[in-house]
């Protein structure tokens, strides 16, 4: 069949599933094609379909949407964090990821949740959730919002290339070929890939002449240790850790404190999770980095050797069990090669030290990752300086955009991922709905 029987076909198609036609176009399915139907995807198409009267198709593989939103934050959806900066995002450079940011800040997304009859509340800590504390209230909002703002929904529709055209691109996909003067890339990244995030939006970038750089890597994952590590047989323990990243020199690469998890395989919890990323990636240039861990945050080297040395004949169980789990306690010691239930003043220098150190700045032997399948983002992907970040069009392919995961950006655990998503979707979408042409400032709400 030729390729202009395809797009006839297609069109006639997409007029029976009811998409904005009012009258017959030879060569022009929409004005925009968004590619990826998760968080910046249904972002970008709502915003870009209430500007300018614009048809905006959203493409998506997938046969029921959203399946990432609904598996985050344990089925609540961590929507945004009650104060989102740049410092608590990696990959691409922060002052890029400022600029971006600051166009749709957090009152921003409060607010368009509030106007999509969605309350958001803050918990301890700065999460934001939804008032229902079900992540479907969230995408039942998205898609309803998408479809009130005119855009067409096209799914199960996997979108095999994007190649360039004369005056915009076309999409060559299993449900045929579609021709757009603008293109959003929102296919996401690869963390899980069960979701459908296959990494297929890479090749695409790559394709229409775009670098990934890095290449994409998993974060916000746990680590595994090595089968029959002592804190493997820990399992279901957890308590409040710092968790640091360190050279093989010894110099600090990154610092977390919060709950740490050990587990079946190895660690979790967000100070391991929020870790990772810096550890995966100081790994690919060092194989000397490693992950070192505070069991007992807020105490010193110092105090702790002049507790257990105050001891007399209590125990260093007894001190240690003051702030951390028994379990855990007891195992610490006997990785010192102390006994727990000795009396303290029977410790001598060298095992004092030993204890200090398995407590306060124990080498966690990680052997890798869990992988992509048990990441909640991927790091990597296309960095930002190869784009207007104004619009979020493409400097190498212009009517291009990009938003979302599969650009160069990754946040901390607790929400900033997806308000990252919010952010670039909006960028993406009004720029692609404004032909490019950056907006001025009061057309868009900053943070």
């Amino acid at each position: 069949m030729s390729h202009s029987r395809v797009r006839e076909r297609a069109s006639a198609a997409i007029a029976r599933d009811g998409s904005a036609v009012c009258c017959p176009r030879v060569s022009r399915d929409a004005d925009i094609a968004i590619v990826g139907a998760g968080a910046a995807g249904l972002t970008a198409a709502m915003f870009a379909a209430r500007e300018r009267s614009c048809r905006v198709l959203v493409l998506d593989g997938a046969v029921r949407l959203g399946a990432k939103i609904l598996i985050a934050g344990g089925g609540r959806c961590n929507v945004t964090h009650d104060v989102v900066e740049e410092t608590a995002y990696a990959g691409s450079s922060r002052p890029a990821i400022r600029k971006v940011l600051r166009r749709f800040g957090v009152e921003a997304t409060i607010a368009w949740f509030a106007d999509l009859g969605v309350d958001l509340v803050v918990e301890p800590g700065g999460k934001l959730f939804p008032s229902t504390g079900r992540a479907r209230t969230v995408l039942d909002a998205l898609l309803g919002g998408v479809r009130d703002a005119g855009a067409v929904l096209r799914h199960p529709c996997r979108v095999e290339r994007v190649v360039p055209i004369a005056d915009g691109f076309r999409i060559e996909s299993d449900r045929g070929l579609l021709e757009v003067p603008r293109v959003v890339l929102a296919t996401g990244g690869r963390s899980v890939p069960m979701t459908g995030s296959d990494g297929h939006g890479y090749a695409i970038a790559r394709a229409l002449g775009h670098t990934i750089d890095p290449e994409p890597f998993p974060a916000l994952v746990p680590l595994t240790l090595p089968d029959g590590h002592p804190w493997i047989a820990l399992s279901g323990v957890a308590c409040p850790a710092r968790v640091e990243v360190r050279a093989a020199s010894g110099a600090e690469i990154a610092s977390f404190e919060g709950p740490v998890l050990c587990t079946h395989f190895g660690l979790s919890g967000p100070a391991v999770l929020d870790a990772s990323r810096y550890w995966v990636e100081a790994r690919r240039r060092d194989p000397g980095a490693s992950v070192v861990v505070c069991w007992w945050p807020g105490m010193t080297a110092e105090q702790l050797d002049r507790d257990l040395r105050a001891l007399g004949r209590s125990t260093p169980l007894r001190l240690l069990r003051t702030s951390l789990p028994e379990r855990l306690a007891r195992t610490l010691c006997e990785q010192a090669g102390v006994d727990p239930a000795a009396p303290g003043d029977q410790l001598d220098r060298e095992r004092r030290r030993a204890l200090v150190r398995a407590v306060l700045a124990h080498m966690a032997p990680c052997t890798g990752t869990r992988g992509f399948r048990y990441a909640e983002v991927t790091a990597g992907g296309v960095p930002l300086r190869e784009f207007d970040l104004a619009t979020l069009e493409s400097r190498v392919r212009p009517g291009l955009h990009l938003c979302g995961e599969i650009l160069d950006v990754d946040g901390r655990i607790g929400g900033y991922n997806f308000q990252w998503a919010w952010a670039s979707g909006y960028v993406a979408g009004l720029g692609s709905a404004h032909g490019g042409r950056k907006l001025a400032d009061s057309r868009l709400p900053s943070a």
